[in-house]
């Protein structure tokens, strides 16, 4: 298909980048049986209902698309209280498919759409400046919380709720919607109670899947995306999904290839470098997605195994001057990933004869030196820098592979979302751990529970 997304993982190989740190196609072949045997236990489980995230891009939407236009209608801002799988994949949602000074534009330039602000932190500061920007009559705020019981979110609602309630009184609960659990923890009680209006995030969803439930679909179809588009494309690669062969299905290849790098080269650490500044916030969502998922003590049979890569994000071209001489020359404990676009929504041409300044001493004109730069577009310049780098890191043997996409749209990106958080559940097999809890963050949150009421 045309508009699908691919992986070009050559450089990732030891005919490319040598055998002391690329992987041979045996060894990708070897683990095949292993694969097929995860493919099937995925398969058993979406079949029971029992991996629902699976099945997202089949929903209905009418609800929370109509009440997207109530919104729209009524209010001038939409803040999201959130953190963590609650915020993240709203965040890369909204750099990847609007404009990326949204919020600076006209109310008209939005097409009459909100402003969206994502309180992703409690920094007293930050929240403080944050709510001073708008009015808090014409701002409706979408506390989001699976558990329900999020102290970061939760402390957030309180203040919220305290500042409406003393401004509009017994009309406070028009400025609140809920998107939680159906029926459990906290913010599900007190909705319930308070007659708020809620979204679901359906049963067996956690967060950092949570990207196509209401957490991330309300917040994108309020600023104005396609999420009838988005979830259609995850459908497409859902299509892709269904095979058990690693080379035919993205989402096993791409996890194939980062866990044997790690098993098999050592490489702890793996980097998303996206050449576009619209998916840098991808690679911010799967950061997350990757480090909380697989990062784990215990197998699935108990046995100390302390497994996980290290998720780095980094952003092209901008840490070309920042980290690429780290990733060329240092340790040889990284596999890289590009995020490669072949047609941006705009081109930008580089004048062909700019007007050229006389240099103070005579001589001539100060462009002369990057006249080679005359002519071109921005378009081919960012491309052929990530050329640059993947030369650069093949030619040093450091592995590394390119997701393209054919264009930035609603498809891809529901397209790459989907892929991702495959790669991540079917990666759990491969490791042998349960990518679906994290008991680890859970130790801290009890720690500040624990704390906030001693004290």
């Amino acid at each position: 298909m045309t508009d699908s997304i691919a992986i070009n993982y050559s450089n990732i190989l030891s005919d490319k980048i040598g055998e002391e740190h690329g992987l041979t196609l045996d060894e990708l072949n070897s683990i095949q049986p292993l694969a097929s045997s995860i493919h099937n236990s995925l398969k058993n489980k979406r079949e029971k209902g029992e991996l629902p995230f699976y099945d997202l891009p089949y929903q209905n939407v009418t609800e929370i698309l109509d009440y997207a236009e109530y919104i729209k209608e009524k209010f001038d801002n939409f803040v999201v209280l959130g953190i963590g799988g609650s915020a993240l994949g709203t965040i890369a949602l909204q750099t990847a498919l609007n404009n990326s000074q949204y919020n600076l534009l006209s109310k008209a330039e939005r097409d009459g759409c909100p402003r969206l602000f994502i309180a992703d932190n409690i920094d007293p500061v930050q929240f403080t400046e944050m709510l001073s920007l708008f009015d808090m009559d014409k701002t409706i705020f979408n506390v989001v919380t699976k558990s329900g019981g999020t102290a970061e979110t939760m402390s957030q609602f309180m203040i919220i709720y305290d500042r409406l309630k003393k401004l509009k009184g017994d009309r406070w609960k028009e400025n609140i919607v809920v998107t939680t659990d159906r029926v459990k923890g906290t913010l599900r009680k007190i909705a319930d109670e308070m007659g708020l209006k809620s979204f679901i995030v359906p049963d067996g969803v956690g967060g950092r899947f949570s990207v196509l439930t209401p957490v991330g679909l309300l917040p994108a179809a309020v600023v104005g995306i396609d999420i009838k588009g988005l979830l259609k494309g995850a459908a497409l690669m859902d299509e892709r999904c269904r095979k058990d062969s690693i080379v035919d299905n993205p989402a096993y290849l791409y996890a194939s290839l980062l866990y044997l790098s790690d098993t098999k080269k050592n490489k702890k650490i793996t980097v998303m470098l996206p050449y576009s500044y619209a998916l840098k916030d991808i690679s911010d969502w799967f950061r997350q997605l990757w480090a909380e998922s697989l990062g784990k003590k215990y197998s699935l049979n108990g046995k100390v195994v302390n497994v996980g890569q290290t998720t780095v994000k980094a952003l092209g071209v901008t840490d070309q001057h920042s980290q690429i001489q780290l990733y060329v020359e240092g340790p040889f404990d990284k596999v890289v990933t590009f995020l490669k676009v072949e047609k941006f929504k705009t081109e930008m041409d580089i004048p062909q004869n700019p007007p050229i300044p006389p240099l103070e001493k005579g001589g001539k004109g100060g462009f002369e030196d990057v006249s080679y730069l005359c002519g071109h577009t921005l378009n081919e310049l960012i491309n052929i820098e990530m050329e640059g780098t993947e030369y650069a890191l093949s030619k040093n043997n450091r592995p590394n592979c390119i997701i393209t996409f054919p264009e930035i749209s609603t498809s891809t990106i529901g397209q790459v979302m989907y892929m991702l958080e495959v790669s991540t559940a079917f990666a759990g097999g491969l490791y042998n751990i349960d990518p679906f809890d994290q008991p680890g963050v859970e130790e801290g949150k009890k720690y500040a529970v624990d704390a906030l009421k001693k004290s």
